[in-house]
Order: C-alpha cells, then structure tokens, then sequence
C-alpha cells in the first residue's frame, strides 16, 4: 500500500525533485516559485502549506513551506524524505540573533543545532545526539555565498520549542555557550536527515536581534531574504 498521498501532502509520486528548499512560510515558498522558478507548477496546497517544482537554471528543484517548530518541519521532511524519495531539503528560515556581532538580514549557516527539544527522545539513544548539517551541503553553501559577496556566519544555533519562554535567563545562557542565534526547527531537520541517511542543511536570515530592539517587518521576512534564496537555489 502507497504512503502517498499523505494526510499533509497531496503530492504524487515524483511530483517532488531530490533537492527541496523549505521556507516555514508558505507564502514565501510562492513567492520564490514565482519569482525564481521557470515553469513552476504547484504540487500541494493541503491546510494551505504550498509545495512547487520547477526549474532553476535547467535544474529541477522543489520549493515547500514546513511551518513554525519541530513538530511541523518533522512531520514535513519526513513525508518528504520517506515517501518522496526526496535526498536533500535545505531550510531557509528567520532566526534571532544572540550574539552582538550579528546584525539584522545577516546570513547564518547552522553547522549544528542545539536545542531544548525532547525530538531526540523517539530514537531510545544511549546519550545525546548532536545534530549537524551535510558538510557537502554547508562547504558548497559557504563557497557559494562567497563568490556572491554575501558574508555568512558559521556556528551552532538553538532549536527551542518555546517562543514566548518564561526561564528569564535561558537566551543568556545559550549565548555564554558562543549559540549564534535561536529559532524552531533546524534540530528536527537534522535528526531527521540522519536517520533517513539523507542530506539536510539549515541557513537563516537574523530577523532580530534578542539583545536589542532590532526587528524587520512581517514583510521583510516574507520576501526580503533574496541573498540566502539565492545560495539555496544554486545548491540544488
């Protein structure tokens, strides 16, 4: 019996390419469908989360919105990983920065994901797993931004599965830990491309700042992070 479609995605069989940006917004997976795709189709629309392919530059690629937190992205990329036989899904996503040296529409690369998630927990590991981006993926990423002019900060980010948190100190100490900056989903993704033996890297946009009164506009988030589209799209 077909996994497929799902009751998330009502994609069929082939209707994704391998590579797959996921933005969370799903107005933002449109927007870079239609503003940078040749020909592109929509594949999905199930509660509104928007799935496309086409072509960038005669390659085919996918663009899909996963949502806010670990529990969206998970049950997205896994569908895609498993059922989809999609190998590499790179997250485009805002985060918020912790450190002083990041500035709002910097680009931060997640070579790993720290997180105060319990995701982790379904495996019945032995320990803690720490989970990273494909060094093919980040190498290319980094060299890619390069030849763009676009600087791109490198390090370690938090997946939190809380937003609104009550712990008055818990930013402080990710950020004495050198954390770059916070946002929901990176640590799923990876534990997720792991145990799929696939391909998963996360970039993001600072959208604001934790330590400042720093912060783009909803706007801005939704169709102003070209730089990191753009190192995305020529991963594929």
């Amino acid at each position: 019996m077909s996994n497929i479609p799902t009751p998330h995605n009502s994609a069929k069989q082939g209707d994704f390419a391998k590579t797959v940006l996921m933005p969370g917004d799903p107005l933002r997976a449109k927007y870079i469908a239609e503003t940078y795709l040749e020909q592109p189709r929509q594949v999905t629309a199930v509660r509104n989360m928007l799935g496309y392919t086409g072509t960038y530059k005669g390659k085919e690629i996918s663009v899909m919105g996963a949502g806010m937190g670990m529990p969206s992205i998970g049950i997205y990329s896994y569908e895609l990983f498993h059922f989809y036989d999609v190998e590499n899904i790179i997250r485009i996503g805002s985060a918020g920065a912790l450190q002083d040296s990041l500035h709002l529409m910097d680009v931060v690369i997640g070579m790993g994901a720290c997180t105060d998630s319990n995701y982790a927990y379904q495996y019945g590991l032995p320990g803690t797993f720490a989970p990273i981006a494909d060094y093919g993926l980040l190498s290319r990423a980094v060299e890619i931004a390069k030849k763009q002019g676009t600087p791109a900060v490198v390090g370690n980010i938090l997946s939190s599965d809380v937003f609104y948190n009550l712990c008055p100190d818990a930013n402080d100490k990710w950020r004495s830990m050198g954390v770059l900056a916070v946002e929901m989903e990176a640590a799923a993704l990876y534990m997720n491309a792991a145990r799929a033996g696939k391909k998963a890297l996360c970039m993001f946009t600072i959208s604001d700042h934790i330590y400042r009164p720093e912060a783009l506009s909803a706007a801005d988030r939704q169709l102003g992070f070209s730089k990191m589209m753009e190192i995305a799209l020529e991963l594929a």
